[in-house]
């Protein structure tokens, strides 16, 4: 390959030819923005014809297994691949009958509004410019939605992984005091030990790593036949811990588990929080949205207590990837886990070094997207009110799913419908192996993406409805297309399956 910087290099092919890598030709970039823009609005218009997802080929893998290209080619060349050979292998999570996993659907305003955030291409680790004030805004109306105090702090992360992890470590400070940063857990002769459900996402186990506190300090509690959290048995491991000289730091509560969807006894929770002294983080990844129904609402009861919260926008608020969040009740408590003195971070009263709010000082990022834009965009443009109809509308479909379960004996239900997932299986003697192949053949057919997970030690398929565009025929569609195979699997055995 040759040198690309030197003053033979070559300049790159079509619009783009001058000594910098703006357009020379703006009004032909304009046009080929213009087909782009047309084509991902067609993409989305036009999901529900296509396959949910296509195993991408051999071939097309090859190809992006090229050197480090020297010379450029036309945008409009770059764009024909894209079109040709990624688009059409994406994921999937933006098709209707996508029901795998807990991904929001995404909207073609989300879509324009990254293009503007792209566009202005800001950094919102500080100083004085109006996208912080955009992310305020956003952190305000998540105080009043989960009826949080106005001076409540927040942030914008990758996650709700992240969310959770920051909580954990907000914890860690309230625990052990600011020195902590410098000094690590030396900073004090005791055992931290967090405490969740055994149906907590496992994203809390790796925060307890992160952390340097250890997977195995945090203690999964037993649950009760709705898979919520059980809080007799919460109250006597504290008690157990503390007997032993541990320090009980966090309690973990889960708004909408991964698994089956249950919410914890958020006031339950709370309660035992306060009256032990001890930070209560909620996991709300896609379940804490659920504020945003009067429907739902009601059940989330007592997650305005919480003392922090980590959330996806991205998941049932429909923003497009990603656009994860922490509130913090405490902004001081916020501000002393991750703030930190540097000369290039210096603050200026007056010029572009001033603003008297930098995300650098809440989290652990320098360099942040305006992930708020997308989310401003798709409040302002829909209302609240619009996006928790939505909410509600996919655990009501879910619901349906599941009385079209329930009334099929060739099908069973695994677990209660309590929110948007539905978790059952065809019955068989070899269930487990037979709903496994279940799930892959409808992946590789294209009808439907559901997943797999185990509800009381037995395999499930999985079918979680998180897209707006999901209606009551999709999941029909795919309840069909699940006898259809776990039939024709029994036949090709050799011979009808014993319900078990």
């Amino acid at each position: 390959m040759t040198s690309a910087t030197g003053p033979d290099a070559e300049k790159p092919s079509g619009a783009f030819d001058g000594p910098d890598l703006d357009p020379t030709d703006w009004e032909a970039v304009r046009a080929q923005g213009h087909r782009m823009l047309d084509g991902m609005i067609d993409h989305l218009r036009d999901l529900r014809d296509g396959p949910v997802w296509r195993e991408p080929p051999a071939a097309l893998r090859a190809g992006f297994r090229e050197a480090l290209p020297d010379q450029g080619a036309p945008l409009s060349e770059v764009y024909d691949r894209f079109a040709a050979e990624i688009l059409p292998y994406s994921s999937g999570n933006t098709h209707p009958r996508f029901m795998g996993w807990v991904q929001g659907g995404g909207t073609v305003v989300g879509m324009l509004a990254e293009m503007l955030s792209a566009g202005m291409n800001a950094n919102l680790g500080g100083r004085d410019h109006m996208a912080l004030e955009v992310e305020r805004q956003i952190v305000a109306w998540s105080a009043q939605l989960f009826g949080f105090p106005e001076q409540a702090s927040g942030l914008f992360v990758t996650g709700a992984s992240q969310a959770n992890f920051m909580g954990l470590l907000i914890a860690r400070t309230r625990a052990l005091g600011p020195q902590v940063r410098e000094q690590g857990l030396a900073a004090d002769g005791s055992r931290l030990i967090a405490y969740a459900s055994r149906a907590v996402h496992g994203c809390m186990a790796g925060a307890m790593d992160m952390a340097g506190i250890g997977s195995g300090h945090l203690r999964l509690i037993e649950v009760d036949a709705n898979q919520a959290i059980r809080l007799d048995a919460l109250e006597a491991a504290i008690a157990a811990d503390r007997a032993a000289g541990l320090k009980p730091f966090a309690i973990v509560g889960s708004a909408g588990t991964v698994d089956v969807g249950a919410i914890d006894d958020l006031a339950g929770l709370a309660a035992i929080a306060a009256r032990e002294d001890i930070h209560f983080h909620i996991d709300g990844a896609f379940g804490a949205l659920g504020m945003l129904s009067p429907e739902l609402a009601p059940r989330l009861a007592g997650i305005e207590q919480a003392d922090s919260i980590g959330l996806d926008w991205h998941k049932w608020g429909q923003v497009p990837y990603d656009a994860g969040f922490l509130l913090v009740r405490d902004p001081e408590l916020h501000r002393a886990t991750f703030s930190a003195e540097a000369a290039y971070l210096r603050r200026t009263a007056r010029g572009l070094a001033g603003g008297d709010w930098w995300p650098c000082d809440y989290g652990p990022d320098l360099s942040r997207s305006f992930r708020a834009l997308k989310t401003w965009f798709t409040i302002k443009t829909y209302g609240a009110a619009a996006m928790g109809a939505a909410i509600a509308r996919t655990c009501a479909i879910a619901r349906g799913l599941g009385a079209r379960v329930a009334t099929e004996p060739e099908l069973e239900l695994l677990a209660p419908v309590q929110l948007n997932i539905v978790c059952f299986r065809f019955r068989d003697p070899q269930a487990d192996d037979l709903n496994a192949e279940i799930v892959a053949r409808l992946q590789l057919s294209g009808i439907g993406a559901p997943s797999l997970t185990k509800v009381g030690g037995a395999v499930a398929i999985r079918c979680a409805i998180v897209n707006h565009r999901t209606r009551p025929e999709d999941v029909q569609a795919v309840a069909d297309a699940v006898l259809a195979q776990g039939r024709a699997i029994v036949a090709e055995r050799g011979g009808p399956g014993t319900p078990g």
